[in-house]
């Protein structure tokens, strides 16, 4: 019989570890009794050299965050006031000029050797000269601020191409109008085909890269404005924050010091905490000022501006129409359709369906307007400013262009009622007159009043942006610093002794 034998049980072999395993297991446990220590904080110096080191860490982000909002946001403001106004302003002269250039070549046309009929010939060339002269100004502006941008680049290349163009077209016009002895209003058959030709290619060509110019820059500039005024509204709350949460830590280490040694104000503290109060407090107030700056500067003064400049610079378009409309028969109707346009875009009003029904509905929502000013009846750039009026002095100024209009497109009936009586003559003179009572002389007095007003909202920009500039003088860095170093000085301060004790 064989005997039977139990087996014995063996030990589980432990895995095997690779030297550096033991290492990080034993830094692990060693690194969560550090931090656990650290923040178990089991007595009274532990729990004040804890509040002191939070405090210490809050004050820094507090100086740290105040300076990075003001940074940016005076960055801000000044790349609206130096940078992006501009671009959008040179830009619409640009237009605006580009389209009195073509208004100069057809008065030539229109008064031709005569010089009884408002404007002389030689007039006439001396303002496109100067119109040209403005267009060089503009673009080289424009060329100046383009930098990266693509789209600016192309459409300046685009406008410098057509320039060329058109002036050479200009320039036989001038020379074929000349060389004929034309009868005023009659130019030569070759030289109106060529005025046509130039005329397409500023509308078709020309026109529409300027106006992208502007639409480009003012959509720039409107991104900066909503960023940057974003960035100071939310920097109120994030520095009040900050400052409500340093001021908690020192008055937690105040109510300790004061229950553990029965002290009831320890000064140094107390003045940390003032401070705190003083440095948050008023950052966040200025921070809703510099919000508040770049409200007024775009949403009431630019947005304004910018209506207006464009109103000034499609008048100008309108105005040219007037003569392209007198010294083109074959197009007369299709000028006219273009006059009643651009005039729907400075002063839109509904049920209006050809040109000559726009004085009586302009007239009525005058009327409705003077009696009460929050009716305003109409829509276009005008309607746009009409609804913005903020300034001293704007709503008077914005009356007096507004019924400067009024007479300038009453008198644009009128050369078209001359017109079609027949007396081209009296229809050419009357448009380009200057003298009171004459198309030309109310158009450069609408403009005339139509630039005042501009100014008015203008200037507001220019001091709201001035003071964003000024509203963050030493908080992008000095004024943080130093208070939060204050801080902290004090805080170590109030506790020295303190902690003393305990040694």
């Amino acid at each position: 019989m064989t005997a039977t034998t139990t087996p014995t049980p063996t030990a589980p072999v432990p895995p095997r570890v690779t030297p550096s395993e033991p290492r990080a297991a034993a830094k692990a446990p060693r690194r969560r009794r550090v931090i656990s220590r650290a923040l178990r904080w089991r007595n009274t110096p532990e729990r004040i050299r804890g509040l002191v080191a939070l405090a210490a860490l809050l004050a820094i982000a507090l100086a740290v965050v105040t300076s990075a909002i003001f940074a940016s946001v005076t960055s801000g403001v000044r790349e609206i006031g130096d940078r992006a106004d501009p671009e959008v302003n040179h830009a619409t002269d640009l237009y605006l000029h580009l389209n009195d250039m073509d208004a100069q070549v057809a008065n030539v046309l229109l008064v031709a050797g005569a010089r009884d009929l408002g404007m002389s010939r030689s007039q006439a060339l001396t303002v496109y000269q100067q119109d040209r002269a403005a267009v060089d100004s503009d673009l080289e502006q424009a060329a100046a601020v383009a930098g990266s941008s693509k789209a600016a680049q192309l459409a300046l290349v685009r406008v410098l191409d057509g320039l060329g163009k058109y002036e050479a077209l200009a320039g036989q016009i001038i020379y074929l109008e000349q060389a004929s002895r034309s009868q005023p209003g009659r130019p030569p058959a070759q030289a109106l085909v060529l005025y046509r030709q130039a005329t397409d290619l500023l509308k078709d060509q020309i026109l529409p890269p300027a106006q992208q110019l502007t639409n480009a820059n003012a959509a720039a500039l409107d991104s900066t404005y909503q960023v940057k005024r974003s960035q100071a509204l939310l920097g109120v709350v994030w520095v009040l924050l900050t400052g409500l949460a340093l001021l908690a830590v020192l008055v937690a280490l105040q109510l300790l010091i004061a229950a553990r040694h029965r002290r009831l104000l320890n000064p140094a503290l107390a003045a940390a905490s003032l401070i705190t109060v003083v440095l948050a407090t008023w950052g966040a107030v200025l921070l809703g000022a510099q919000a508040s700056h770049l409200f007024v500067a775009k949403s009431e003064a630019f947005d304004s501006t910018l209506a207006l400049t464009q109103a000034r610079a499609v008048s100008y378009d309108a105005n040219a129409d007037e003569s392209r409309f007198l010294v083109d028969p074959g197009r007369a109707l299709q000028y006219q359709d273009a006059f009643e346009a651009k005039s729907q875009r400075l002063v839109g009003l509904a049920g209006v369906a050809s040109v000559f029904q726009y004085d009586a509905a302009l007239a009525k929502a005058i009327d409705a307007y003077r009696a009460d000013h929050a009716d305003v009846r109409f829509h276009g750039y005008f309607g746009t400013e009409f609804r913005n009026i903020t300034f001293p002095g704007e709503r008077a100024a914005a009356q007096r262009t507004l019924l400067a209009y009024q007479v300038y497109e009453r008198y644009d009936r009128h050369i078209r009622a001359l017109n079609r009586s027949g007396n081209l003559r009296g229809a050419i003179a009357f448009d380009t007159g200057l003298a009171p009572g004459q198309s030309n002389w109310a158009f450069y007095r609408y403009d005339t009043d139509l630039q005042a007003l501009i100014k008015i909202n203008q200037d507001a920009f220019v001091q709201a942006i001035r003071a964003g500039e000024n509203g963050g003088t030493g908080w992008n860095g000095p004024v943080p610093i130093i208070g939060s170093v204050a801080v902290i000085i004090l805080a170590l301060a109030g506790v020295r002794s303190r902690l003393a004790e305990y040694r």
